[in-house]
């Protein structure tokens, strides 16, 4: 789950574990001292320079291990980082392709009125006129909108979240109204 993709995720979002949201994706090696580029998945990316620590991810193999930050500065829209334990170029080309990411109680906070997919799991679903619909079981992202599955007993429905159907997300109170087309419920 990408950092900042409150609301709307991207396409590239990894999926690292319930417990992590992605913050980075590492694109090459950077010079010979084993820095690596980074493109940020966050809308902060200033907060490379204020973090400590941070999980490495592989998506291949989905394997994960904490790493320091030794340095991280701005470069144009990317962010050139070192991590500790890479210490030249071989090291760092290595790492090209794995994901930078944090623990979801370190994410920041999602801007007013949006809010990161996966806050939505486990909210009750239900129409406009209180119909119980089920519960957001998983979030599936598409090329044009996500999909929310929402299930109730062995009944699953997908639910695209796009304004003309979603009509309030309350996470406080762990439910979601919707506004269904005719027959979207009945698939």
């Amino acid at each position: 789950m990408t950092e900042g993709g409150a609301g709307g995720a991207s396409a590239r979002e990894p999926a690292p574990s319930i417990d992590l949201v992605c913050i980075g994706e590492i694109t090459k090696a950077y010079g010979l001292r084993g820095e690596v580029r980074v493109i940020p998945l966050t809308d902060d990316p200033q907060r490379f320079h204020r973090l400590a620590a941070c999980v490495l991810w592989d998506a291949s193999r989905n394997e994960r291990e904490t790493r320091r930050i030794a340095t991280a500065r701005r470069h144009g829209e990317a962010v050139v980082v070192r991590l500790e334990g890479c210490d030249d170029a071989n090291a760092a080309a290595a790492l090209a392709g794995r994901f930078l990411a944090v623990p979801k109680a370190e994410a920041l906070p999602a801007p007013e009125g949006r809010f990161y997919p996966w806050q939505l799991e486990g909210c009750r679903v239900v129409t406009e006129d209180g119909r119980e619909v089920g519960r957001v079981t998983e979030i599936q992202h598409g090329p044009a909108q996500d999909l929310w599955v929402v299930t109730e007993g062995a009944r699953e429905h997908l639910i695209p979240a796009v304004p003309e159907i979603v009509a309030e997300v309350d996470l406080t109170g762990h439910r979601v109204v919707i506004r269904p087309p005719e027959g979207l419920l009945d698939l």
